[in-house]
């Protein structure tokens, strides 16, 4: 059986509805959850559930707490025992099969690049989000992992991104954007013209530059940015969302709930992470383990390191 580990004290209503719906991904899915946090709290929690199928859940004490307001790097050595380090540690150790986490998102980068390190060839994480469009959807990455970036780096998440659209989402030959403030080749600041320059010529599938006005329109599967840009544009994205939803209709308003899609994973480590919106519902968190479960089973890390490997992709 396939365990993931679940940081069950990640999120903003941990750990009913993050306990809720990794047991609802253990229901439906042959995958085993090692709920990771206080034991006691988590048992608790554990006794709302009749008929529970122990056989699939395995708790991981862990008593301490990576909070919102906290530095992740100051945390994380202060808290040898936070749930989130003891979920990523199990995942190195080869407890698990891969990670998931709504709780803070640089603790969770922090703590799986430092619980997995890096695959070769790769220099920074990315995470990747999954945005609707008028077709299929298409992945935004970075959004938020790695602030600042160098040109051979937006080349590796267009590697990488173009895996995860191939086996999330079916696309044979993902076709990749770079985003910008305009089509043309000379436009953007100096990471972007260097970084077309070099994804026009080592990556077959680049279509170009990509405005942020196009970005939900569908001309590219994967776009690529620096983790600065691309969390602003996924911020003002959520934003707009929200003040809007009441106008939209039921059908498009599933297209752009994050809870269809569970979770963004990092790429770039060594393992399986999967990040989860802060406010991930049960729902959001059983489509993430789901999800963590279908990469540790398709073999993803291979696969992007395969891509890399055969990319060529040069290092910074």
């Amino acid at each position: 059986m396939i365990w993931i580990a679940v940081d069950a004290m990640g999120g903003d209503d941990a750990p009913r509805h993050v306990i809720d719906g990794a047991l609802a991904a253990a229901g439906d899915v042959d995958l085993g959850v090692m709920l990771v946090g206080p034991t006691a709290l988590l048992d608790a929690e554990l006794r709302r559930h009749a008929g529970l199928d122990r056989s699939r859940i395995r708790l991981v004490d862990a008593p301490e707490v990576v909070t919102m307001d906290e530095s992740p790097s100051a945390a994380l050595r202060r808290k040898p025992g936070a749930s989130i380090r003891i979920a990523a540690e199990a995942v190195a150790r080869g407890e698990a099969a891969g990670l998931f986490s709504a709780g803070h998102t640089g603790a969770t980068v922090m703590a799986a690049h430092g619980a997995f390190g890096m695959l070769a060839g790769v220099d920074r994480p990315a995470l990747a989000a999954t945005i609707p469009t008028p077709d299929r959807p298409a992945v935004l990455l970075d959004v938020g992992a790695s602030v600042e970036c160098r040109p051979p780096h937006l080349l590796q998440f267009a590697v990488m991104g173009s895996v995860y659209a191939r086996v999330a989402f079916g696309i044979a030959t993902p076709r990749v954007g770079l985003l910008s403030i305009g089509e043309e080749a000379t436009k953007g600041n100096e990471l972007t013209r260097q970084a077309h320059r070099l994804l026009k010529a080592s990556l077959p599938s680049f279509i170009g530059n990509v405005e942020a006005r196009d970005v939900y329109r569908g001309q590219a599967d994967v776009i690529v940015c620096d983790g600065f840009t691309g969390n602003v544009a996924l911020k003002i994205s959520e934003g707009l969302i929200e003040v809007i939803s009441g106008l939209l209709s039921e059908e498009l308003s599933v297209m752009t709930d994050y809870a269809e899609y569970g979770g963004a994973p990092l790429l770039g480590v060594n393992g399986v992470a999967i990040v989860g919106h802060g406010r991930s519902s049960a729902k959001a968190v059983r489509n993430a383990v789901v999800m963590a479960y279908r990469f540790a089973s398709d073999r993803f890390i291979q696969r992007i390191e395969g891509d890399i490997s055969a990319s060529a992709v040069p290092r910074s």
